[in-house]
């Protein structure tokens, strides 16, 4: 095997690697929406107030975010990646033992920067052994890795509350897998090229990319392979906030992830209905990590080859469809046509547009992170997104909950959903301007 070959084998291995691992995340944060009928019966909590614990694990995580991603610039993301496997998994057991709001919120809100240890290490890892003008496939496949991960978190749960096993199983057997797959990605991966003696990527200048994003900043020399021998913690961040286009992407891709955990989180919910135990609706709610998962890997095959690595045309594009889906979804009429309940005929393929266009400008986004910053800053630019990301995220979830509580009606989630895409895409217009 030639050199040339070896190494296309190895950069498929940590992608590969990367992908089985973070398959497994969602089980350790994704579950709490099926969980909450649980809750609210037997602690009596209201919907409002649980809203609030969802946000401490979202903020928690966009602290960590903050974090983390510097961390994996300076350290190297394949401990980080496996540390944080290996937390939220005791975490989530900690949770399930939780008899009331404190018992339940300061464990989840830990477990939030646990799971925080993952998505930044990771891309760092990735954005070590791709180039730029694979990237968009590369962290489009790491994003379907993400949304498949959201499907399994549902999977699991749903058969949980089909066997009847009650919401404490929720956090006790699905985040098992997750212990498998930090395992595995501390044995298989490696945080860059050199440690298998591979010459590093040479990712040609920002500044050739003719159609796509421009970076206003130059990426530091790399220092015996190290990027901390070339830039302290502190420029790091001074050059990605300085950044004006980094910064515009950071708010869209906010309200983007504000509509996705509305969607994620109270969707489950929805389709749960009060009889949540019974309910014949409940295995609708995959189709929207199913939509989800397909989205991320068209978004960024798009955005490398029908749009030139132009990211935001093909966020602005999607964000806008998720917000027409959104919309859909809320004013979809109840009743039946030809025999057929209109909630299956409409409300599954409208659903699983909903996942697909919402989610799919996430590889997009973090392709910028690299493309905007350069490969050496891509941790700290990763980790400085998500905590945006985050913290919008955390702003919709007892805002949700309020008005579901309020007007006892849980189709406003896709009202708040459809405002949050209309303002990513919107605001998206302007990354490249």
């Amino acid at each position: 095997m030639n050199c040339s070959t070896s190494f296309r084998f190895a950069q498929w291995r940590m992608l590969l690697a990367t992908m089985f691992c973070y398959f497994f995340f969602y089980t350790g944060r994704q579950t709490f929406g099926f969980a909450i009928p649980g809750i609210e019966e037997e602690l009596d909590i209201s919907k409002a107030t649980l809203g609030w614990a969802s946000t401490a694990l979202l903020w928690s995580y966009a602290l960590g975010q903050a974090i983390n991603g510097n961390l994996a610039d300076k350290f190297g993301g394949r401990r980080m990646m496996s540390l944080g496997a290996l937390l939220s998994c005791g975490l989530n057991w900690v949770v399930s033992f939780g008899s009331n709001l404190p018992t339940l919120l300061v464990p989840w809100a830990a477990n939030g920067y646990a799971q925080s240890l993952g998505w930044a290490p990771g891309g760092r890892v990735l954005s070590n052994w791709w180039s730029r003008t694979e990237r968009g496939m590369v962290y489009g496949l790491y994003v379907f890795a993400a949304g498949m991960s959201s499907v399994l978190a549902f999977v699991t749960s749903l058969l949980i509350l089909e066997y009847h096993l009650g919401w404490r199983l929720i956090f006790r057997l699905p985040v098992l897998l997750l212990l498998v797959g930090g395992v595995a990605y501390y044995v298989l991966v490696r945080d860059r090229p050199e440690d298998l003696g591979f010459a590093p990527v040479d990712d040609e200048p920002a500044d050739d990319r003719g159609d796509g994003e421009q970076s206003e900043t130059v990426a530091p020399p790399v220092i015996d392979g190290s990027s901390s021998a070339a830039e302290t913690s502190i420029e790091r961040y001074r050059a990605v906030f300085s950044n004006w286009r980094f910064m515009v992407a950071s708010t869209a891709i906010g309200f983007q992830n504000l509509a996705r955990y509305g969607l994620l989180v109270w969707v489950p919910v929805h389709f749960l209905g009060d009889d949540w135990k019974n309910s014949p609706d409940k295995w609708i709610s995959v189709a929207l990590p199913i939509g989800m998962a397909l989205g991320a890997m068209t978004a960024g095959w798009m955005s490398d080859h029908l749009f030139g690595s132009n990211r935001s045309r093909v966020i602005s594009l999607f964000m806008m469809l998720a917000a027409v889906a959104s919309l859909v979804m809320f004013l979809l009429p109840s009743g039946e046509w030809a025999g057929i309940p209109l909630l299956y005929l409409m409300g599954i393929p409208v659903l699983f547009l909903c996942g697909f266009f919402a989610y799919g400008p996430q590889a997009a986004f973090w392709a910028l992170c690299p493309d905007l910053l350069g490969r050496q800053r891509s941790g700290t630019g990763t980790g400085v997104m998500n905590a945006f990301a985050y913290t919008f995220a955390g702003l919709g979830e007892p805002l949700i909950g309020w008005l579901i509580d309020h007007y006892d009606n849980t189709a406003l989630v896709f009202l708040v959903v459809a405002v949050a895409c209309l303002l990513s895409g919107l605001i998206s217009l302007f990354i490249r301007r």
